[in-house]
This record gives structure tokens, sequence and C-alpha cells, in this order.
């Protein structure tokens, strides 16, 4: 594996051999974020799965999820930051 130049931390690390989500923006993943930043991102998501009990099965929760990846990784749009008053619900 190559390693990156990231764009999340700066660093250059160990990149991936296949992309770890599907189309365009697995193959943006694969060229800009490192392994170290998309773990980061996994616990994220798990987080945000858990606080907001979203179902990922549902379009709109995958949408919100997909959303918060790319602000996350590429520091692109808002990132959602756990808000308890949203506890249960993504109607943000």
């Amino acid at each position: 594996m190559a390693d990156i130049s990231c764009t999340r931390c700066g660093q250059t690390r160990e990149g991936f051999e296949r992309p770890p989500f599907p189309g365009a923006i697995g193959a943006r993943i694969v060229g800009e974020i490192c392994k170290d930043c998309w773990g980061q991102w996994l616990k994220q998501q798990t987080m945000l799965i858990n606080h907001y009990g979203l179902n990922v099965m549902d379009p709109q929760a995958r949408t919100f999820l997909t959303r918060n990846m790319d602000a996350f990784l590429f520091k692109a749009g808002q990132n959602e930051d756990v808000d308890t008053s949203k506890q249960g619900t993504i109607n943000w």
C-alpha cells in the first residue's frame, strides 16, 4: 500500500488498496484519506448511529451519514456534532 498525503490530518500515512466506500466518494477517499482518519470516521459514524438510533437501511439515515462523512473527512459542509436534544431522531 502506498502512503498518501491525507487531506484531513495533513500527514503522510498509509492509504488504501481498495475503496472503503462505493462510488466516486470511495475513489476520493483512496486518493486523499489515510487509514487512521478513516478509522476515526468509523468511530464517529458508530456514535451518530447509536446516538440518533439510525436505521442504516433508511435512505434518509444513509444520506445523513454520507453528508457527515463528507464533512468529517473532507471538511466540507457542516459536521454534525452530537446534540443530545436530537436523540432518537435525525430531523435537523
